[in-house]
């Protein structure tokens, strides 16, 4: 029996309601998901004066990875840009890098951002480390054309949403620990760091159909992992695991009360001040997972937004 749940925002409860929710994850209906059209990003550019360039570049094992690089239209003046690197949600199993766009589509038209978003590989075709180094191996590739690209290297921000917030923790703990790019922040939106799934928030979505639930969370995390002992599972697939999380450049991180992923994103942010780094933690009240970017009109939604733009122009400042 799934224990007691926070209440949801009650604007958010009546959008929810009126959604036809996923049913429980299995290769069938991933499989249907899968063939859903893509993220329109041509209506989320319309009205927007930005120059798009689609690039493949090569990944760790001869693979191609593919970029979308949004910048905005007659960039390129003496100043060079703040850069964010985007990661798309999808449980590591589907969406693509269009998913999620409009979050930092945002940041290019408030900041000039050059906004880059990676297309990774999914599970469970791809497993293990290849989710990540495709993503990292895309970042570097960033970072070494910088100048091409009209970006400052030092304002190099990596963010990602749901999965892509686990694979940006992820891209950020191999920055740091091979010494390649220099990350300035990171930004884990509702971020999937933990594996086991053994959170009393994991524990408290179980079952039936929902937005994201301990069940579909399992179902994710097997399609990357196969049948790997806790102890053969790399840190930087599953971020909560690092023994080290000191070094990390400044970060945010939000979810909702009302989600799965709420105690092991709290968790890691607390270790980040542990081990006496920076990191300011949003927990919205009756938040359900991805709730900003489902419902981005909601009042709560709106909030958490803003603060996360907030957040990032005092950064990029």
């Amino acid at each position: 029996m799934p224990l007691t749940r926070p209440d949801l925002d009650p604007e958010l409860r009546t959008l929810l309601a009126e959604m036809p929710l996923m049913p429980p994850l299995d290769d069938e209906v991933l499989a249907h998901l899968r063939q859903l059209p893509s993220t329109p990003v041509d209506t989320l550019l319309a009205g927007r004066t930005v120059d798009r360039r689609e690039v493949t570049v090569p990944g760790p094992d001869g693979n191609p990875i593919p970029l979308s690089i949004m910048s905005p239209a007659g960039a390129g003046g003496a100043t060079a840009a703040p850069c964010v690197y985007w990661i798309h949600g999808g449980g590591m199993v589907m969406g693509d890098r269009y998913s999620q766009i409009d979050i930092p589509l945002e940041w290019l038209d408030l900041f000039g951002a050059v906004v880059v978003s990676v297309d990774y590989r999914l599970a469970p075709e791809a497993t293990g480390t290849a989710l990540v180094d495709d993503c990292y191996h895309g970042l570097r590739w960033v970072a070494e054309h910088a100048d091409e690209l009209g970006i400052d290297p030092a304002r190099i921000v990596v963010a990602g949403a749901s999965a892509g917030g686990g694979l940006a923790a992820g891209v950020t703990l191999l920055a740091r620990d091979h010494g390649t790019v220099p990350v300035a922040a990171q930004v884990l939106i509702c971020p999937m760091l933990d594996h086991r799934n053994v959170t009393t928030s994991s524990r408290q979505y179980s079952g039936g159909p929902g937005v994201w639930t301990r069940e579909m969370n399992e179902y994710g995390w097997r399609s990357v992992l196969g049948d790997l002992a806790d102890g053969d599972v790399p840190d930087y697939v599953s971020p909560a695991l690092a023994d080290d999380l000191s070094g990390l450049p400044t970060s945010y991180l939000d979810t909702g009360s009302a989600e799965v992923f709420r105690d092991e994103d709290v968790e890691y942010a607390t270790r980040i001040w542990a081990a006496g780094g920076q990191a300011e933690l949003h927990v919205w009240a009756g938040g359900f997972h991805g709730f900003d970017a489902l419902y981005p009109q909601a009042r709560v939604s709106a909030t958490a937004r803003r603060t996360r733009t907030d957040w990032l122009a005092r950064v990029l400042d």
